[in-house]
């Protein structure tokens, strides 16, 4: 530890420390021996001035000797150590380096580090964020420009070419538009701009609208939905319409990764202490252990390919997941290749206060 005195002296308080002990131990055994001797000498004024003297210039000697000891291994040390840095961090002129000073230097070593590497992910990140988006807009531009071109090659006048081309453009711009929409709703999520609408509802009889929503694209795959629950009606207290989409997105994704014969999904509820404990679980193609840390990725895609049976924005999974962060809960996923995939989260279970409340206002 150092201190300026004057803005001049620096004082090492080890050294000063160290010289301290050394000159109270050699006038501890002084004064021992001025005690036990019988020589009148040792007892006189004039022996302890000279006592004090000689402890005082002992005390200074030994502070110098120290401190050079000290700077000596000192200054080998930070040699070696500047020896094996980047020139970029020890210059020429940095030749009066002290411990404090070389960590410092090691400390803005590592925080340029750090911010390399965190602009390197950044711009990777970037990169793919542009590739992916520019991916997913071009399929449906490009169909679109397509069925424009045959209609002005002569395709208008064939009214079944027209009108099945005119509903496939139809199809694109919903596309677009899903895109779009979808991206909007994620940065105004990640802005914080999206207010929830907290109320109280039955997830139970929630769930089972949405099967019906979804049942003639789940016959079209030959696959059944089924809620397995613990009672007939379970409260959570959520927006309503946000945990609509999450169980939309996660149902209508089993839907079409459905690849088997008797594919079925399996939605259970049951009651917690403080929660309500939801799972979608279906027997379709499964995803693979090294894809599972990525799928809530904007547009990753499960697929080598990137191509899916039906088209859609690529950010469901990513709008589920901001969805459950703004009810602060967490989504997790466990998944077998070829086996199947189960989605489990949590929604605060709704006082018994709210539920009566609820049930009288359903009742009235």
């Amino acid at each position: 530890m150092e201190i300026r005195l004057r803005n001049s002296v620096k004082i090492n308080w080890i050294s000063a420390a160290a010289s301290f002990l050394l000159v109270t131990v050699v006038g501890a055994v002084v004064l021992m021996f001025e005690f036990y001797t019988d020589d009148v000498y040792f007892k006189t004024q004039d022996f302890n001035y000279f006592l004090v003297f000689t402890l005082w210039f002992l005390f200074i000697l030994n502070y110098f000797v120290l401190e050079f000891l000290f700077s000596f291994y000192s200054k080998n040390q930070i040699r070696r150590i500047t020896n094996i840095l980047p020139e970029d961090i020890i210059h020429d002129y940095d030749t009066d380096l002290g411990f404090k000073e070389l960590g410092e230097k090691m400390h803005e070593m590592n925080q340029k580090n750090a911010e390399i590497d965190l602009m390197k992910e950044m711009e990777d990140y970037r990169k793919e964020y542009i590739g992916n988006v520019s991916h997913e807009l071009k399929t449906p531009l490009f169909s679109i420009q397509g069925y424009i071109e045959t209609l002005r090659d002569g395709g208008v006048e064939d009214l079944n070419i027209r009108d099945k081309y005119l509903q496939r453009i139809d199809s694109s711009v919903e596309r677009l538009l899903n895109i779009v929409k979808d991206l909007d709703m994620i940065n105004r999520f990640e802005s914080g701009q999206i207010n929830l609408k907290y109320s109280t509802f039955d997830i139970n009889h929630l769930i089972q609208e949405i099967f019906d929503l979804l049942e003639m694209e789940a016959e079209r795959q030959s696959m059944t939905m089924q809620l397995q629950t613990t009672q007939s009606q379970l409260f959570v207290f959520a927006d309503k319409q946000k945990i609509s989409q999450v169980l939309i997105n996660l149902i209508s994704n089993a839907v079409k990764y459905a690849n088997r014969e008797e594919a079925q999904i399996i939605v259970s509820t049951r009651e917690g202490t403080k929660s309500i404990h939801i799972s979608v679980e279906d027997n379709g193609m499964g995803i693979k252990p090294e894809n599972l840390p990525r799928i809530f990725e904007r547009f990753y895609r499960v697929e080598s390919s990137r191509n899916r049976k039906e088209g859609g924005s690529g950010l469901g999974l990513a709008i589920v997941k901001h969805i459950m962060e703004a009810h602060k809960q967490t989504i997790t996923v466990e998944s077998v290749y070829l086996s199947g995939t189960k989605f489990k989260f949590k929604l605060g279970k709704a006082s018994i206060e709210k539920i009566k409340k609820n049930r009288a206002t359903f009742i009235d």
